[in-house]
């Protein structure tokens, strides 16, 4: 694993090492790693999200939805 050394203000610091005093995280280091991973995970919903706006602009403009034709398709599904 490697090292990075960081610098933070007083207040910052001392949010950190309370973090890790309560128990939840065995030192500083673990609530750092975790709060990487959760940005991680954010930025990656992030791009799944934009891939699906950008895919349904992509596909043209919507059309009016037929309500009698989705009927008829869901109950065509249960034969």
């Amino acid at each position: 694993m490697s090292t990075m050394n960081i610098s933070l203000p007083e207040q910052m610091k001392a949010w950190v090492e309370a973090q890790s005093a309560d128990g939840r995280y065995a030192n500083s280091s673990d609530y750092v790693r975790d709060l990487i991973r959760r940005d991680q995970q954010r930025q990656a919903a992030v791009a799944e999200i934009q891939a699906a706006v950008d895919e349904g602009r992509a596909s043209g403009a919507a059309r009016p939805f037929d309500r009698a034709a989705f009927t008829k398709g869901l109950r065509g599904r249960d034969a």
